[in-house]
């Protein structure tokens, strides 16, 4: 019997949370450079987006890699993204031309953006271009049919037409903007107490003439092509070939991949752009119209002049006196589990502790963490370095495979092994995302007693991110926790083949089943009448099989909140899904924390892991998702859900066709979540 359930297309869904992501442009509360970074945070989400999702779809079309369905298919959803990009665009725009830039020049703050500049400015305008912009400009005309000239990932380029003075015909050109060489802004000289700034491809378009000497200037308009930037590994030849020089290889190749978008100024004129398109045999559906300046996460390194008054005040983490009047942390851990909740806690807690461990008077004796995405010039690699240096054991498995984080993982990898440490690279057809490390050490009579403490989190082992993403760990020495996080590290190091787990849910063994069977037990539980409750924190839910599950739930009454920042292919308010709420929340942190809970008539399981419920997660990675059986702890994950759930400020409700619904109930008390979050922790 044909399945007669709705899910929302994946890449569509996410459309919808970067739209979500550039709404809080329009937020009128927040301090005006808060609302520019959400602008350049919607621009750089959309670029990764076409490198990797709309490259995929490409590709499937153009190589037609799977079923003649799959290739008619993804048309179809290459046409509805269009759509919905172009739509969003032009919201965009909006939002930068009608609010940021009036509210800037509000700050005497002002963006010349193709207009007349002021007479004051011209000659230093044009004393910029001859000094600094013009000794690195390399203009090549556009021959059709005759020379190839090749455009370079992510990249912006002036293309200009030209009218040639003795033929009047015309002729065409493109030139690569040094942004290598000169900034994004260029700060023009103060007037009136006013702070002036110029896009740089501006200046050089009011100084063509000096470029392109025997032609009138007709036009010039900006373009950039995103590129496909996936990197596949052939995994049948995994184990016969050097994956490392195969990484650097394909990471090389990155920047020549296939086109995936062709980004134009929408003032652009159709002929101009049919030459261009024919020019560059570029496929109509891979044109996409932007606005007239292009890559705008830029927006990120718009200087501010003004300061404090224009931007978010960092609060400081919260401090954990039993911590702080502590000399070891490992001494309080031993005593109890130590929950610690980024960037509400300070990661130097966990800094802190790790480094304790590497001290060469610390009774360490091993040390095993995993890497998929570390900060540059990372606090935590260095002290794994010092505690190789002090002569402890120090094993890290070092995922290759982690998008875009390909290169600096290998770098930091092939420095701690020249350090001494252990490495050992990705596994063949599964990409290790699971956040955990386990430290033992040794103590009592001739070493005989051992002690082993696990960090167990949502989210990396980055203190760069920590300062940005909400994520939660929890510090334990918890024997039934601990040795089998060492079961984790086991498989990983390839000495144990046959997974068992009891505390731990870990793909590729016990995860799904255990997930399928707690779902089971509260639909056992809602048909006898009894209180039923499910809350699903995560970043993305896209598997079929377990939204089918929830739709079960649903159906037999189990009260089912989901909070899901990005990807969500379950459909709300359909008789299947009458239960089921999704809550999406987008503020200053990145919610990233996975949290799961089940209600089990009152008994309240509760694990915090790092997965999603997207089919990659759950069937293609090692994760692993761990019980809160501090009760102190659980307690208040819990509540800090409940909060979240009741976020009335900037969580908003996804309706069945996407919309993000804002929760605007007249007279009630406004809840943001993350800053009510702060004052209970």
């Amino acid at each position: 019997m044909e399945n007669q359930y709705k899910y929302f297309n994946r890449d569509v869904s996410w459309l919808s949370f970067n739209y979500r992501v550039l709404l809080e442009a329009t937020d009128q509360t927040l301090p005006l450079y808060e609302r520019i970074k959400f602008l350049a945070i919607h621009a750089s989400n959309l670029e990764e987006f076409y490198k990797i999702r709309v490259a995929e779809h490409q590709d499937i079309i153009k190589k037609k890699k799977r079923a003649e369905e799959d290739s008619e298919n993804s048309e179809q959803i290459l046409s509805e993204i269009k759509t919905e990009v172009t739509r969003q665009q032009e919201e965009f725009s909006r939002i930068f031309e009608q609010m940021i830039i009036p509210e800037l020049q509000d700050n005497k703050i002002f963006l010349y953006q193709n207009e007349q500049v002021n007479d004051f400015h011209k000659n230093f305008i044009q004393n910029y271009f001859s000094e600094e912009i013009y000794p690195f400009l390399e203009p090549v005309l556009i021959l059709k049919d005759e020379i190839k000239y090749f455009i370079r990932d992510n990249r912006i380029y002036l293309v200009v037409r030209m009218i040639e003075n003795k033929s009047g015909d015309f002729r065409y050109a493109i030139m690569k903007i040094p942004f290598a060489k000169v900034p994004r802004f260029v700060k023009l000289p103060v007037l009136d107490d006013n702070y002036y700034f110029m896009f740089v491809e501006d200046i050089i378009k009011a100084n063509l003439k000096k470029i392109f000497y025997g032609f009138t200037i007709d036009c010039s308009y900006c373009v950039k092509i995103s590129r496909d930037a996936d990197i596949i590994i052939d995994e049948e030849k995994f184990s016969n070939n050097n994956l490392v020089e195969t990484i650097k290889q394909k990471i090389k190749r990155r920047k020549i991949g296939d086109l995936s978008r062709f980004a134009y100024d929408y003032n652009m004129p159709k002929d101009f752009l049919a030459f261009l398109a024919s020019a560059f045999e570029i496929p109509k559906n891979e044109m996409v119209p932007d606005s007239p300046h292009l890559n705008m996460q830029d927006l990120m390194k718009l200087p501010n002049p003004v300061g404090e008054k224009l931007v978010s005040k960092t609060r400081s983490p919260i401090r954990i006196p039993i911590l702080d009047d502590s000399k070891k942390v490992s001494s309080v851990i031993q005593k109890q589990d130590i929950f610690l909740f980024y960037p509400y806690h300070s990661f130097n807690y966990f800094l802190r502790f790790l480094k304790e461990a590497a001290s060469p008077d610390s009774k360490v004796e091993s040390i095993k963490v995993t890497q998929y995405r570390v900060a540059e010039q990372s606090d935590v690699i260095n002290t794994l370095i010092y505690a190789a240096q002090n002569g402890k054991k120090v094993t890290v498995f070092v995922e290759l495979k982690a998008r875009f984080d390909e290169e600096n993982n290998l770098e930091t990898a092939e420095r701690m092994e020249k350090a001494g440490i252990r490495i050992i690279y990705s596994l063949s057809k599964l990409k290790v995302h699971a956040k955990v490390a386990l430290i033992k050490e040794k103590y009592g009579l001739a070493g005989k007693q051992n002690r082993s403490y696990a960090y167990l989190s949502t989210g990396n082992f980055n203190e760069k991110t920590a300062k940005l993403y909400s994520d939660m760990s929890i510090l334990t020495c918890n024997k039934q926790l601990t040795n089998e996080v060492g079961r984790v590290f086991d498989i990983l190091e390839g000495n144990l083949t046959k997974y068992e787990f009891k505390h731990l849910l870990v793909t590729q063994s016990n995860l799904v089943p255990s997930l399928q069977q707690m779902i089971q037990r509260e639909i056992k539980h809602a048909k006898q009448g009894q209180k039923a409750h499910i809350i699903l924190k995560m970043n993305g839910l896209q598997d079929p099989a377990m939204i089918d599950e929830l739709y079960e739930a649903s159906k037999a009454g189990v009260e089912i909140d989901l909070i899901v920042r990005g990807i969500c292919c379950l459909v709300p308010d359909q008789p299947y899904s009458k239960n089921i709420r999704i809550t999406r929340i987008v503020d200053a942190y990145l919610e990233h924390a996975r949290v799961w809970y089940f209600y089990n008539a009152g008994k309240e399981d509760l694990f915090l892991t790092s997965a999603d419920w997207m089919k990659r997660n759950l069937y293609r990675r090692i994760e692993t998702a761990f019980p809160v059986i501090n009760q102190t702890i659980k307690k208040k994950i819990i509540e800090i859900l409940n909060i979240q759930l009741k976020d009335n400020v900037k969580g908003c409700f996804i309706d069945e066709n996407l919309n993000n619904v804002f929760k605007t109930e007249v007279g009630e008390e406004p809840i943001r979540s993350q800053k009510k979050i702060y004052t209970i922790l």
